[in-house]
């Protein structure tokens, strides 16, 4: 039989897909593209905004008309959250949260025989242990993702992902080294470690910290390059910093989520830092490492944000200096703290602030890459088009070379030679 996936939303997700589809897989399934016909349709969704949830319900709805006799499957954080707004699209076979997944093949199986509605979503917030369920190949990633916990405990005002996902749960270290060993024997040269706190690991363990899991994965024999995809700034200590310093293994790139340079906003959004606290270790995490690249996400247009409150943001990215920048325009999240601020920015207000953002990130970003023309650069090689072999530097410069399939999964060092945002170009050095 066959078996589509669809995963909307973040790197966790895309891990979490991989690892259901591993046991369909192994089961006898066949795994097709989402625009094919299937048997079975499995859409991962996500809840972050009222746009993520509307974007998962085309989804489901795409799968439906595809094939109406298809058993239809919906995980993830939207069907945690609106268990009953899921179940009640009719073609939806099966409802689970963020819970249980390792139970879907068997769920599957069920409405196959019996083509029964089944909905197993259940109160996350009563769960403190992490659900054991492994990945060792991607179906389109040369990067390995590595979950390593599941959960939040901050609770920020925009945020809705405590309530989707629950509290902190990290993963045993033996099952994290198991899965990272078997990662590298299937031909892995990066892995990167994702989690919804990924820096929170260890908060419910006694005696073993998020510090004690990177002295570990380290030593992982075979392991070219190890990323961590983000982290908080007050849960980068120096201990961390000297040990990415100190080890090769180590991308020397961390991505710091800062959402907003305003004091006020800050305060708002119930950030566990100030603008102060967030210079200083950025300041200390490039002496300590020079030449680190730095990525930052940042929400535009937060309630009562205004124009002065942008200006102080903006002048505050340029100083932070950073490498490059996601850039969101806030959006309203029914069941948030921040959705109750009455005030609301207007939706053009959002957009004129988004793109002056984009147009400065543009210009960060290229004077970082700029300060690398000439050099040699490592980079991991990951697909191909028509003309060019794209890859990633460990310091997460997006850098392209004349095509050449072989060297896909491959790390080769470049010099960097026509820098532009998104396409710089590179020669390999001989």
């Amino acid at each position: 039989m066959k078996v589509a996936f669809s995963t909307l939303g973040c790197k966790v997700n895309t891990y979490e897909t991989e690892s259901i589809s591993g046991l369909f897989l192994d089961d006898g399934f066949e795994r097709v593209k989402f625009n094919e016909y299937s048997d079975v349709y499995i859409i991962n969704t996500c809840t972050v905004t009222n746009s993520g949830d509307s974007k998962s319900r085309k989804t489901i709805r795409r799968a439906i008309k595809r094939n109406p006799e298809a058993v239809v499957a919906v995980m993830g954080c939207y069907s945690q959250m609106s268990a009953d707004e899921v179940s009640a699209i009719e073609g939806v076979d099966i409802v689970i949260g963020t819970k249980h997944r390792e139970n879907l093949l068997d769920l599957v199986k069920q409405v196959l025989r019996e083509r029964i509605k089944i909905n197993e979503v259940t109160d996350i917030s009563r769960y403190r242990v992490f659900d054991e369920v492994n990945v060792t190949s991607f179906a389109e990633n040369t990067r390995a993702f590595l979950k390593i916990q599941d959960g939040c405990n901050n609770f920020c005002t925009f945020c809705i992902i405590p309530y989707a996902r629950g509290p902190v749960r990290s993963r045993s270290k033996e099952s994290i080294l198991e899965e990272a060993n078997q990662l590298v024997k299937n031909g892995y040269k990066e892995i990167v470690l994702t989690g919804i706190h990924t820096g929170g690991y260890g908060q419910d363990l006694e005696n073993y910290s998020f510090y004690d899991l990177l002295v570990d994965l380290k030593d992982v024999k075979g392991l070219k390059r190890l990323r961590i995809s983000s982290i908080e700034i007050n849960e980068l200590i120096d201990p961390i910093i000297e040990l990415i310093r100190d080890n090769d293994v180590f991308a020397k790139h961390l991505h710091i989520p800062l959402q907003s340079g305003s004091y006020e906003v800050l305060k708002v959004m119930r950030r566990k830092y100030n603008k102060e606290e967030y210079y200083n270790k950025l300041s200390s995490i490039r002496e300590t490492i020079p030449g680190i690249a730095i990525t930052t996400d940042i929400i535009v247009g937060f309630p009562e944000e205004t124009e002065e409150m942008f200006e102080e943001m903006f002048d505050y990215i340029i100083k932070c200096n950073f490498s490059e920048m996601h850039v969101f325009p806030y959006s309203k999240r029914s069941g948030t703290k921040a959705a109750l601020i009455k005030g609301q920015i207007n939706g053009i207000i959002k957009s004129m602030r988004v793109n002056r953002l984009i147009q400065l990130n543009e210009n960060l970003a290229t004077k970082y890459i700029n300060g690398y023309k000439g050099k040699v650069i490592s980079v991991l090689f990951e697909s191909s088009d028509g003309e060019y072999t794209h890859g990633h530097s460990d310091t997460y410069i997006t850098i392209k070379v004349p095509r050449d399939e072989s060297l896909h999964n491959t790390i080769k060092n470049v010099i960097v030679d026509i820098v532009k945002y998104k396409d710089t170009l590179g020669k390999i050095k001989s």
